[in-house]
């Protein structure tokens, strides 16, 4: 549960939560659901009771911070049905801070050592918010909850095994401040370590992905279908996907296992059958791009390439350059955005922007200007309103290969920005698909 009004505002970006998921991923921990909520006593405490409703451990980051808006400590002590009580060890542990900066500490840091009773202390404290283990169990208050066995927390007390002092409880709330640099230390030192106690029987979470284009998301799913409900059937792993624009449609396989030789195991089975379903459209995996893969595939091959981009606006070669390496495949780009230079700078005919001949055209011109065994062109009307005849959102691409011109069309109905994202992995990806069938 990640906490602060100026989350809910837009004002700062929660990459806090998605790092903590990935972070519980890894441990083999299961996290189900990731909440934000504004800093309002209220509805922070509701959302802490609905969170313990469906899970066994809840990680509250934010709200532990000197200022008035910081009541994390208060909701999670009404939760518990108790008080607070301040720890005068996290006292002088926040003192000395000061003390080495040779500052004077301000009364309202006082605040930040008060500790709902029945806590325990985090031992690793990089700033002046202590991190906060809170065990509940079973018991007789109005919400079926009632606190854990554990005295209370001080900075004594925070190096306790994870998970021993808290023995009988049978739910825990974390609270980690949200200061990312803070906030990291205590989940993996202290977050992760606990729960993985708690859980006893530990597993690991590991994924991998496919990154693919050529296919709909619908259309993947429903090649996979059959797949997906093999391993529904078995638990072993799950199949998700995800559009991510011009990075490709990615698909994410995830498997829970013992260790991880077994988990990897089981995502090479899956991706084996995966690739042989979805053939030639998985261009790579995990960190692979389109360009890294064709920049690799040429290079591989002797091959350099010229580029002329009008509809994309340079947008190939900006993600092209931006791969370590790339300046021994690519000679260079034209960008002959007026219709005029597509003529003078390539040697273009006097013919319709945005049609085949055109992009056959200026492909062999990329050869021809910039010294390149491979030409590769986009032309088109990137909208919003059509261009020389074409509806917006055309593309036409254009390929210069051993001699030979190939051009394909497409259509994005899409704004602007995303015709030409797209359009320029379509056009790396057409590159890629030709390239192994080329003699020598």
């Amino acid at each position: 549960m990640a906490v602060g009004t100026e989350l809910l505002l837009g004002q700062i970006v929660d990459t806090n939560s998605s790092w903590i998921g990935e972070q519980l991923a890894l441990a083999g921990i299961d996290s189900h659901f990731q909440t934000k909520v504004g800093d309002n006593l209220g509805r922070m405490t509701a959302a802490i009771e609905q969170a313990l409703e469906r899970s066994d451990a809840v990680i509250v980051c934010g709200g532990l911070g000197p200022t008035p808006d910081d009541i994390t400590r208060d909701a999670i002590a009404a939760v518990m049905g108790v008080e607070l009580r301040r720890d005068e060890a996290v006292v002088e542990r926040i003192r000395s801070m000061f003390y080495r900066r040779d500052r004077q500490m301000p009364a309202n840091n006082l605040q930040q050592a008060d500790v709902p009773v029945g806590a325990r202390v985090m031992a690793v404290q990089p700033g002046t918010a202590p991190g906060l283990i809170c065990p509940l169990r079973p018991g007789a208050s109005s919400d079926g909850m009632a606190l854990g066995g554990a005295p209370l927390g001080g900075a004594e007390s925070g190096g306790t095994e994870p998970g021993k002092a808290d023995a009988g409880a049978e739910k825990v709330i974390y609270a980690v401040p949200g200061v990312p640099w803070e906030m990291k230390r205590m989940v993996s030192e202290c977050v992760v370590p606990d729960l993985q106690a708690r859980a006893g029987e530990r597993h690991v979470i590991r994924s991998r992905t496919l990154r693919t284009w050529g296919h709909s998301e619908s259309g993947l799913a429903e090649l996979l279908e059959p797949e997906m409900r093999l391993l529904d059937s078995t638990g072993k792993a799950t199949i998700a996907f995800l559009a991510s624009g011009m990075e490709g449609l990615k698909v994410r396989i995830t498997a829970k296992a013992a260790d991880d030789e077994t988990a990897e195991t089981v995502l090479s089975g899956v991706e084996s059958r995966a690739r042989a379903v979805i053939g030639e459209a998985v261009f790579g995996v995990d960190d692979d791009t389109m360009e890294s893969v064709v920049l690799d595939m040429m290079r591989s091959q002797g091959l350099t390439l010229g580029l002329a981009e009008s509809v994309t606006g340079g947008l190939i070669a900006a993600r092209l350059t931006e791969v370590p390496g790339a300046s021994d495949v690519l000679r260079g780009a034209v960008v002959p955005y007026d219709r005029s230079l597509k003529t003078a700078v390539l040697g273009a005919p006097d013919v319709n922007a945005v049609s085949s001949e055109m992009a056959l055209a200026m492909a062999e011109g990329a050869c021809r200007v910039l010294g390149a065994d491979v030409g590769l062109a986009t032309t088109g009307a990137a909208g919003p309103d059509p261009h020389e005849g074409a509806e917006a959102g055309t593309v036409w691409i254009g390929l210069h290969l051993d001699g030979e011109g190939d051009a394909v069309r497409v259509r994005f109905n899409m704004a602007r920005t995303m015709v030409r994202q797209l359009g320029t992995i379509t056009a790396l990806n057409l590159l890629r698909t030709r390239l192994p069938a080329r003699d020598g």
